[in-house]
């Protein structure tokens, strides 16, 4: 089991930056690749962002490209969003995840956070 808890999430304005944190328990967190998944209200999950087990492959929905910034931590157990130019259609729920692969699809993650919500304002 891996135990996965989201923090730094808020109310920003559009323009803004915040950074989102995942910290991992349980099982070695190197094994894992990390992602980054947001549900905005009325819509379906969407993958973000997505980190290899040693940082080296990363992969980011085109939405998303040059603005957010995946990270990992392996000596802390911790996975990063660092999210700039926020704009008001990033507003949603954020969740972090763990898998065997570097994915896309959340249906390939095993392990998953309660979220944290991000709220940009205009």
């Amino acid at each position: 089991q891996v135990q996965l808890v989201e923090s730094g999430g808020g109310l920003v304005q559009a323009g803004g930056s915040l950074t989102l944190s995942c910290a991992a328990s349980g099982r070695t967190f190197s094994n894992y690749a990390m992602g980054w998944f947001r549900q905005a209200p009325g819509k379906e999950r969407e993958f973000v962002a997505t980190i290899s087990r040693f940082g080296g492959r990363t992969r980011y929905a085109d939405d998303v490209k040059g603005r957010f910034t995946i990270s990992r931590d392996n000596a802390k157990g911790t996975v990063y969003l660092r999210m700039n130019n926020l704009k008001p259609a990033d507003t949603a729920i954020y969740y972090c995840a763990a898998s065997k692969w570097v994915e896309s699809d959340s249906d390939r993650y095993d392990y998953w956070g309660q979220g944290t919500q991000v709220t940009v304002s205009s």
